[in-house]
């Protein structure tokens, strides 16, 4: 029953994560499609340089939602079908797991979302959502910080997202300490924002990555989320 239940919160997080708000929301009350605009990315810098603030907040705050629920069903998961509450020992997976899991298969949904051909966006609002209750607010407080500093002082987005990425795994060795299979879970889902900023390391190094407060150069413009 564990391993099933681990199995089928993947799914479900895959799945939540997977839905592309950003298209949506530029398609329903936009009439355009975020992806032909800017970078062309789905996430919420984007949708904040093509749709503006109401839109792109709406995004991020749908995208961070969706995160956050990906860890509800976890404890959900861990309370009703886990023997033990997720802590029981041998084959089950832990309380700590089953979290690390679904902060995986959700922020995975988001970048290789199915309904748009296994693209999508960056996954740092998703990443950010599931910290909340991966990490607790703590850990979620202290990569949001991280990302902030970054950002502010260097006035690049995806240096933030990519600095928080790089914590991840350090964090999660924090408070999963002892419990490698999470600590694991944590290291791919880091690594894998890592290699989706991909584009943006490459301008960040050549120094033509847009800075936050440029003004709009071209569609081959930054795409940080």
């Amino acid at each position: 029953m564990g391993i099933a239940a681990a199995i089928g919160l993947f799914v479900a997080s895959f799945l939540l994560g997977s839905v592309p708000f950003g298209l949506i929301i530029s398609k329903v009350f936009y009439h355009t499609d975020i992806r032909e605009h800017g970078s062309g990315n789905i996430g919420t810098t984007n949708a904040i340089r093509t749709m503006g603030k109401v839109g792109g907040y709406s995004v991020f705050v749908l995208d961070f939602g969706k995160g956050l629920l990906s860890g509800v069903l976890a404890l959900l998961a861990c309370w009703f079908l886990v023997p033990g509450g997720g802590l029981a020992p041998g084959m089950h997976p832990t309380y700590d797991e089953m979290l690390a899991l679904a902060l995986t298969g959700c922020t995975l949904g988001h970048i290789f979302s199915p309904w748009l051909g296994f693209k999508g966006g960056k996954g740092i609002a998703v990443a950010v959502g599931c910290l909340f209750m991966t990490f607790g607010p703590l850990g979620a407080i202290l990569e949001l910080l991280l990302f902030a500093v970054i950002v502010l002082t260097t006035r690049y987005v995806s240096a933030g997202s990519i600095a928080a990425a790089v914590a991840c795994p350090f964090f999660g060795m924090w408070f999963f300490w002892g419990d490698w299979p999470a600590v694991a879970l944590c290291a791919v889902t880091a690594i894998v924002v890592i290699w989706a900023h991909h584009g943006n390391i490459q301008r960040l190094m050549s120094g033509t990555e847009r800075r936050v407060g440029d003004k709009k150069k071209d569609a081959a413009g930054s795409k940080s989320e």
